[in-house]
């Protein structure tokens, strides 16, 4: 078992009622502006609390693995720079994670962000909507268009509320990420610098330089990712319990 770090104990077997031990925050205390563009994240904004993107998902996918590690909620929101409130409440599906909290968490547990995708299992994917997709984000919608066995390309179709997006800026494990808007305004960082697109513009950067992006217009914007190659499917073997 892993050195208990202060008073925490290792993760028990999951609650039947879903719960984690110890009362969770719930607002974290703080009711300022949204999540930091800097890739730092403590607890959830009000603003953060938007159910097209929850953890619905991959929320309790993460706690499994956490668990199935012998990993205490401490111990991961200390490497993920969260506190263990927050990473509660996004185990259980009850908030929004921005982009870089969600690959910083993922990391903290040993898995790639793509393994805990769902994928189109349809030769096609009827009205762009595809598989259900959860990557981290604020005021979203994702859907997953490529299916699992597509190593080359993965293709991804984003829906944004106004005022909604990554919640910070990352970086991907793959060469390039091509984006069209199909619809609406998108303000894309890369690499620091600015890039304004509307409906009909798309442009082109490596996956490996720091981007985030965000819908500044009053209207619901879409935007067609393109990841190449495929982001990988990589779960790192269970640690060793000393």
């Amino acid at each position: 078992m892993p050195a208990r770090t202060g008073d925490e104990e290792p993760s028990p077997p999951p609650r039947t009622d879903g719960e984690e031990p110890g009362p969770p925050r719930t607002g974290g205390g703080k009711t300022g502006p949204p999540p930091r563009t800097d890739g730092e994240e403590s607890d959830p904004s009000p603003a953060a609390h938007d159910t097209s993107s929850r953890m619905s998902r991959i929320g309790p996918r993460l706690r499994e693995l956490r668990q199935a590690q012998g990993l205490t909620l401490t111990q991961v929101a200390g490497t993920a720079r969260v506190t263990k409130g927050f990473l509660s409440l996004a185990e259980r599906g009850k908030t929004s994670v921005s982009v870089p909290t969600l690959l910083r968490i993922c990391d903290a547990v040993g898995t790639s962000i793509a393994a805990l995708f769902d994928y189109p299992d349809q030769d096609v994917v009827r009205s762009g909507i595809g598989a259900p997709l959860e990557m981290g984000g604020i005021g979203i919608e994702e859907f997953l268009l490529t299916p699992a066995e597509e190593k080359h390309v993965q293709v991804m179709r984003t829906v944004l509320s106004p005022g909604g997006g990554s919640g910070g800026v990352y970086a991907l494990e793959a060469e390039t990420v091509f984006a069209y808007l199909v619809r609406g305004s998108l303000e894309l960082t890369v690499d620091g610098t600015v890039r304004h697109l509307g409906a009909g513009d798309s442009t082109t950067f490596s996956a490996r330089l720091e981007h985030g992006w965000i819908n500044p217009g009053e209207r619901e914007a879409e935007v067609l990712w393109s990841i190449a190659p495929a982001l990988p499917r990589h779960v790192t073997k269970l640690r060793p319990r000393p």
